[in-house]
């Protein structure tokens, strides 16, 4: 049986581009992943003028057989990507490589906390084949099935009984007796 887990290291680039207003000095965005990467400690691959892409983490990509249905998910997209979540920066602080995914149903989880940037990064063709495998070894799609109505009838209680465990003397739509002006 093919092993449930698969791990792969995965290298990811950060681009510092200047920022485009006074507030924030530098912007910063995940551009590419490196699969197989070595460890790394914000070393610089490119640099064009105050545009700088940084090798800023190398994180594990894990691949779990229960989470097929997510990644099957990600690779119909337009684009297969890999979703690259980090901790902003804060001030003159690099931002915080948390962790790469690509299921697309935790990307949209990460999402809604609102506090963590989510970049998706285009998966480069080697990356892709090795979900692709995973995938095929793994991954059955279960069948949809159309929910049947119970066969209980639903229609035979008569409203306005009232609730049987509770004694009443008549109908509850019925006027009561007694009072003023009554005969």
């Amino acid at each position: 049986m093919p092993d449930p887990q698969a791990l792969m290291p995965l290298g990811i680039v950060l681009r510092r581009r200047p920022g485009v207003t006074r507030w924030a000095r530098w912007s910063w965005q995940a551009v590419d992943v490196l699969p197989g990467a070595g460890p790394a400690a914000w070393t610089e691959l490119r640099r064009e003028g105050e545009t700088v892409d940084f090798h800023a983490a190398t994180v594990p990509l894990e691949l779990f057989r229960t989470d097929t249905e997510a990644y099957a998910e990600a690779l119909a997209a337009g684009v297969p990507s890999v979703a690259v979540v980090f901790e902003p920066a804060r001030g003159e602080a690099r931002p915080r490589v948390l962790r790469a995914t690509v299921s697309a149903y935790q990307a949209q989880d990460e999402l809604d906390s609102g506090e963590l940037v989510v970049d998706p990064v285009p998966m480069p063709p080697g990356l892709l084949a090795w979900v692709d495998d995973f995938l095929r070894a793994h991954h059955a799609p279960e069948p949809f099935v159309k929910r049947r109505r119970d066969r209980h009838r639903v229609d035979l209680k008569e409203d306005g009984r009232g609730d049987p465990r509770i004694a009443q003397d008549s109908d509850v739509y019925r006027a009561p007796r007694g009072g003023r002006g009554a005969r």
